[in-house]
């Protein structure tokens, strides 16, 4: 397993597991559990998005296209 993500923001961490699950890329998280024990304030502690090995690159490439897209809408 490979980390593909990793923040704080529940928000953002449903994004992204939404982005791979359409996809077909299966994904969990880990380490949210111990990051809402101090209120996320450890930043090694932050939740992680995992994924198999083999899709790590395509589910990077993936998070990219749609972080690029979300930065491209709040420029217009």
């Amino acid at each position: 397993m490979i980390e593909v993500h990793k923040t704080n923001d529940p928000v953002e961490m449903s994004f992204v597991q939404a982005v791979l699950k359409e996809a077909g890329i299966p994904c969990f998280v880990i380490d949210d559990q111990a990051s809402s024990l101090y209120g996320g304030s450890l930043k090694q502690l932050r939740p992680r998005l995992m994924v198999a090995d083999e899709d790590a690159d395509e589910a990077r490439q993936l998070l990219e296209e749609a972080f690029a897209e979300i930065a491209k809408g709040e420029n217009e």
